[in-house]
């Protein structure tokens, strides 16, 4: 088993998740008392979300790969991201680093391509559903990505941030979140992308008949199955 390198705390809220995820995942696959072996490097979310706000990524990736760099000496040996919006300085990161990431937009795609999606709406942060990064790559694995409405994308980008980031699950946002699901669904998107490893903590299957596709889940997978080579 190869030791996953997670840098969360991009809430960490969302780390917990996949904390769990990844463990259940190696439990399901090898039985009996087996956990993973990971290390997780926790960052202080305030100052990666004013770098956001602040427009300086730059600063962000190399915070974010100094980090990454310290995991793989502390002998992790395969990297994820635990966030969809920082995946935005991934090609930071991939620069400081010799061990592979896995690129949660390439999870996802995978994901997608595998249950015969082609045409997906994406629910994120306004970072990751405006700009090119995010997109750009799904667009790279053969996935059309339609996006909210302006007004739909700054309800998601507020919830995220005031109310998912801080553990506060509120069934009218719920709500908001299926009315924006529906619409993409109206506009042809056969499945929808949480792109956002918060946002399944809030929306689940069972909230709509759209097909899910919960990054967060997706990534956890993808790790456990590189850890252990299959």
């Amino acid at each position: 088993m190869k030791t996953i390198g997670l840098l969360g705390g991009m809430s960490w809220e969302s780390t917990q998740s996949y904390y769990a995820l990844i463990n259940q995942g190696v439990k399901e696959a090898l039985g009996g008392l087996h956990s993973a072996r990971m290390l997780i490097c926790s960052v202080d979310f305030a100052e990666i979300a004013e770098l956001q706000q602040r427009n300086e990524w730059d600063q962000a990736g190399e915070l974010l790969a100094a980090e990454a760099l310290r995991l793989q000496q502390a002998g992790a040996e395969l990297l994820l991201i635990g966030t969809n919006t920082m995946h935005k300085v991934a090609p930071a990161i991939e620069a400081a680093i010799s061990i592979p990431l896995l690129h949660v937009a390439d999870a996802a795609a995978a994901a997608l391509k595998a249950e015969g999606v082609q045409r997906a709406g994406l629910l994120g942060t306004a970072f990751t559903m405006e700009q090119a990064f995010y997109r750009e790559r799904l667009a790279a694995n053969g996935i059309e990505v339609i996006t909210p409405e302006p007004a739909e994308r700054a309800d998601i980008h507020r919830i995220i941030f005031e109310e998912l980031c801080l553990g506060e699950l509120r069934d009218s946002s719920r709500q908001r979140f299926v009315q924006i699901i529906d619409a993409l669904a109206a506009q042809g998107a056969a499945g929808i992308i949480l792109g956002c490893t918060e946002i399944g903590l809030l929306v689940q299957q069972q909230d709509t008949p759209i097909r899910l596709f919960d990054t967060t889940r997706i990534h956890a997978q993808a790790a456990v199955a590189t850890a252990l080579g299959r």
